[in-house]
């Protein structure tokens, strides 16, 4: 291809620049693995912001196999000054999908680097590259017979453990703080050496993926959410497969009822009786695998509480749904079970639903899937409510206190609505914070509508951080506001790290608001 002929070029690199980088690339990994045509790069152009979509239109994107090739990347993007973004397995909805920050990135994509390298069946350890998504990784425990669990996100089956775990997200099992349960990364830097945290520094260690620490500084941390190194192997702990399992939904009439729940669940999240990352539902986001607006009206604007009411009316849907399960030996959940069940009467509301109660209900049984590791695609049904294809997640953090929530809901619920959008979310509680998980659903068709968007989403942003609430995650649009929100000091703290390791820039400029040209 011609140099002439790119339409999309990184920022400050020449035509000529470009294409001699794109001739080392295809030499390295095979002309088949850089993608350069318009119809070869559509994949990585697909976005949910309200943007358009040429604003986050990559360049190329690179297909790597092993460690060795992700090194001779870097080298040649050192070279040239080529900005990378990499992407792995998964699709990203709602935080920017695999389009990278700013127009003009190169994407380098791990998705063929998806090696299961071990699975340790005793210490209950995996090892795997950043392709493995989590079904590869259950249909591999299955196929070995091994009694172990993953937790996933709400989207399992397409997802990645390296990825997800990498941008701090959650799942629904005890082990539903992700990172925490991380263990050993390998890490390309941006002088194309290998740094193996932890205890991989030590030649042919057998405690890389059972101790975090390691010697000295703790490095693991810098390179989540940020644009540091690129992650090519991580090692994390699986769940040992209770004996019992019993998972459980009270459902709330009222929307303030969110207050008095939150206080009711939360002892017993800190004190372990209810072991996993509980969640409270909001009426709309437990409405989604069945429900759509057009099934009510089809005026624009914020749905109506009217129709709010009869959708809970007609589909037997709560105001809140508390979703939570029991784990252990069957003694144990018995005995659990019936401090959760003399704790929901003591509080003289709230109707609770067993698995045998619900039956085929759709959404008791994708929230049971869930809390047991099962692969579920079935939150994407969230995507139907308005349909367009618009969706950004909108993720502040909360206390796990009920007056703290209900506030956050209420702010939340005001700016939606004053946008002509609804509030549709959820509460993630991690004993003392909880996730807040709003998902701003819009028409991308609808110019409209993509202008409201926005401008709710920066006002959630704005006022949310008035109140001394922050958010931790956010799509590439917004990151360099989110984080502003969290100070000048740690803006500094990271440019500095950034300039350390990455002095040219070429991984993720932007990334987390991270960039040296900023």
């Amino acid at each position: 291809m011609p140099p002439n002929n790119y339409n999309v070029l990184p920022r400050g690199v020449e035509p000529s620049e470009f294409q001699t980088a794109v001739e080392k690339f295809k030499a390295l990994l095979g002309a088949e693995n850089v993608l350069t045509e318009s119809s070869q790069l559509a994949p990585y152009l697909k976005i949910m912001m309200p943007v358009p979509e040429s604003e986050h239109a990559p360049s190329a994107a690179l297909m790597a196999t092993t460690v060795e090739q992700v090194q001779g990347v870097v080298k040649i993007c050192n070279e040239h000054k080529i900005p990378l973004w990499t992407v792995a397995t998964g699709r990203n909805f709602g935080y920017g999908t695999a389009a990278p920050h700013h127009r003009g990135q190169v994407i380098l994509d791990l998705n063929k680097m998806n090696k299961i390298i071990e699975i340790d069946p005793v210490l209950c350890t995996a090892l795997v590259e950043p392709g493995v998504a989590y079904q590869q990784l259950v249909d591999y425990i299955k196929e070995k017979g091994y009694k172990l669990w993953v937790d996933p996100p709400a989207p399992s089956a397409i997802v990645g453990p390296v990825g997800n775990t990498l941008d701090r997200g959650v799942g629904y099992t005890p082990y539903s703080e992700h990172f925490m349960f991380a263990c050993g990364m390998e890490v390309v830097l941006a002088n194309g050496d290998v740094l193996r945290t932890a205890m991989g520094g030590i030649p042919n260690s057998n405690t890389w993926q059972t101790f975090k620490w390691g010697y000295g500084p703790y490095l693991d941390g810098i390179f989540t959410q940020s644009n540091y190194g690129i992650v090519t192997k991580m090692g994390f702990w699986l769940m040992p497969e209770p004996a019992a399992f019993k998972p459980f939904a009270i459902k709330y009439d009222n929307d303030e009822d969110i207050e008095d729940l939150v206080e009711m669940f939360r002892p017993l999240s800190i004190s372990g009786v209810i072991p996993n990352a509980m969640v409270f539902v909001g009426t709309l986001w437990e409405a989604s695998p069945t429900v759509r607006r057009s099934d009510y009206t089809t005026e624009k604007g914020a749905t109506s509480k009217e129709i709010i009411q009869r959708i809970r009316d007609e589909h037997q849907i709560g105001a809140w749904t508390a979703y939570g399960a029991l784990y252990g030996t069957q003694e144990q959940v018995d005995v659990n079970w019936k401090i959760v069940t003399d704790t929901v009467k003591a509080a003289g509301k709230g109707t609770i639903v067993t698995e045998e109660e619900a039956g085929d209900d759709i959404a008791f049984t994708y929230r049971a899937d869930l809390m047991r590791g099962n692969m579920t695609l079935v939150e994407f049904g969230l995507y139907n409510w308005r349909g367009g294809g618009g969706s950004m997640w909108f993720g502040p953090v909360s206390q796990a206190k009920g007056s703290e929530t209900r506030k956050q809901v209420e702010l939340a619920t005001q700016i939606l609505n004053k946008h002509g959008l609804d509030y549709v979310g959820e509460f993630i509680v991690g004993q003392r914070a909880m996730h807040h998980l709003i998902d701003v659903l819009f028409d991308r068709t609808d110019p409209e509508e993509m202008k409201a968007a926005y401008a709710c989403f920066d006002e959630l942003l704005d006022e949310f951080a008035k109140h001394g609430y922050g958010v931790y995650r956010v799509n590439p649009e917004f990151m360099h506001k989110v984080a502003d929100s969290f100070g000048p000091t740690q803006r500094a703290v990271n440019k500095t790290l950034k300039r350390a390791l990455d002095p040219n820039n070429i991984f993720a400029p932007g990334k987390s608001g991270i960039d040296l040209e900023d």
